[in-house]
């Protein structure tokens, strides 16, 4: 591996052998070629092994390509072992079930240049659900600068569109591997309260969604891992008094939710849980005079 490369590429994936080189391509036909490409298989059962071997083998940049099968331990994981046996100066990560646009590399290289002061730079994408083109919902805005209380609502940064600065993310603690969902809200919320963040109007990747294998189908109550998250911060972090209200207006209105959805089903396994952080939450207010 060229030590000098300025990004590192991280795609995990786990048995999506009939999208992964949809995503793989659209790194190799990057219009910047300062990368090196990092696949990390979690455990698939398909033939995910065989055909990365085989794309490789034949591909002409194969220096840039590397494989590593790891046994099955969720994405976070996944991210997690790519950042630690990759070496580039930034870290660019990529769903295996999302696209890159060609000159995504390139622009936010050109970002990075222009403000070295920034240390994670993100950008606008393309939504492509069940094969149609859709627009995103205002609720889904993406934005930049200071952003933090921004993020707490839902996910405003895609890990497919991002790139991170490796010093600052290891100084995140990487991806949670605690959070099977949501990982990434939280690592934003973590680098939101302290770091401006880099924003690109033009559409730098294509989302695909609306596919059956999306975290998002397989685990409904994503607040609950957002409330989690909210009280980590709150309990870790410092925070300026303005964006200690939010976080706790905010654990507050989705724990109040989430405590109603629990008792109209009877679903008691994070009621407890979920009471006591909202209690706290609502005596913290009261204290700032909420």
């Amino acid at each position: 591996m060229n030590e000098t490369n300025f990004f590192s590429v991280i795609v995990p994936t786990y048995n999506r052998e009939k999208v992964l080189f949809r995503a793989i391509n659209s790194v190799m036909n990057q219009t910047f070629s300062d990368f090196d490409l990092w696949i990390i298989d979690d455990g698939s059962t398909d033939s995910t092994e065989h055909l990365v071997k085989e794309y490789r083998k034949h591909h002409p940049l194969r220096e840039k390509i590397f494989y590593q099968k790891i046994e099955n331990q969720g994405v976070s994981a996944a991210r997690n072992v790519g950042i630690q046996i990759s070496e580039g100066k930034w870290l660019a990560f990529l769903d295996s079930d999302d696209e890159w646009l060609p000159d995504k590399l390139f622009k936010q290289r050109k970002f990075i240049d222009e403000r070295p002061d920034i240390k994670i730079v993100h950008g606008e994408e393309i939504w492509i659900r069940n094969g149609v083109r859709v627009n995103p919902k205002k609720i889904h805005q993406k934005y930049g600068g200071m952003i933090y209380k921004l993020c707490l609502p839902l996910c405003r940064i895609s890990p497919s569109a991002a790139v991170i600065e490796r010093r600052m993310l290891l100084s995140m603690g990487n991806f949670d591997e605690d959070f099977i969902v949501c990982e990434d809200y939280f690592l934003w919320l973590k680098i939101t309260s302290l770091f401006e963040v880099g924003f690109i109007t033009d559409p730098l990747i294509i989302k695909y969604g609306g596919h059956e294998d999306q975290l998002s189908h397989k685990y409904h109550s994503m607040d609950y891992y957002r409330v989690q998250a909210m009280y980590k911060i709150l309990t870790t972090r410092n925070l300026p008094e303005e964006d200690k209200q939010a976080t706790l207006k905010e654990i507050y209105a989705k724990s109040e939710i989430l405590i109603a959805g629990y008792l109209k089903h009877n679903n008691l396994k994070n009621l407890e849980e979920i009471q006591r952080i909202y209690d706290i939450s609502r005596n913290l207010l009261k204290e700032m005079g909420c």
